[in-house]
């Protein structure tokens, strides 16, 4: 199997991202985004989904979160397009639904090619930690279509904190899940031949 990594860099007026993944990693992380609840997630998402990952963005955290989120998921994305190449052997469809707490989240997920998100429920408060809670949802359709993921995800809880870290747990899990490569297939999983 040929190394699945990428390093991939995204400069605008308002952003100014670096991103390395390896989605055959370990789980290493090195992440600085500015907002210390958001590397939590990705350090996160990093350790549960097994991708090592480095982050490191300089946004107009001035203004609000909304470009420094957004911009990360669209960056992370494209290094899930470029790391998974033709996406040949990979198992592509996966499902998880991971607790905290109280909370639990669910993400069903195809690396189809053809974005699409839909999103279940809702953040129990306004904000954690200096991230507001509905950008939670926003990286995740970044990431769905920057990453040409049919992605599906739903929270229930009663502490944002827990709904959001549920979240990306469970997005780390299903994408590890679906980035596997299955020792059976030399082909891409889909009877068009290609994804």
């Amino acid at each position: 199997m040929t190394d699945r990594t990428a390093a991939v860099t995204r400069t605008t007026a308002e952003t100014d991202i670096e991103v390395t993944l390896d989605v055959d990693g370990d789980g290493d992380s090195t992440i600085d985004t500015g907002i210390g609840f958001f590397d939590h997630m990705l350090d996160s998402f990093s350790t549960h989904g097994l991708f090592d990952l480095t982050v490191q963005c300089d946004g107009d955290l001035d203004i609000d979160d909304h470009h420094t989120v957004e911009d990360i998921a669209i960056t992370i994305g494209e290094a899930f397009t470029e790391a998974l190449d033709d996406k040949r052997g990979i198992r592509r469809f996966a499902d998880r639904k991971v607790p905290l707490d109280e909370a639990v989240a669910s993400v069903v997920v195809d690396i189809s090619g053809r974005p699409y998100f839909a999103f279940d429920g809702e953040f129990s408060q306004a904000s954690v930690g200096g991230m507001t809670s509905h950008m939670a949802q926003h990286f995740c359709r970044s990431l769905s279509m920057n990453a040409g993921l049919t992605l599906h995800c739903g929270v229930d809880g009663e502490n944002a904190h827990h709904e959001i870290e549920a979240l990306f747990k469970g997005l780390a899990r299903a994408l590890d899940d679906a980035t596997r490569i299955d020792e059976r297939r030399s082909d891409v999983a889909s009877t068009k031949g290609e994804l």
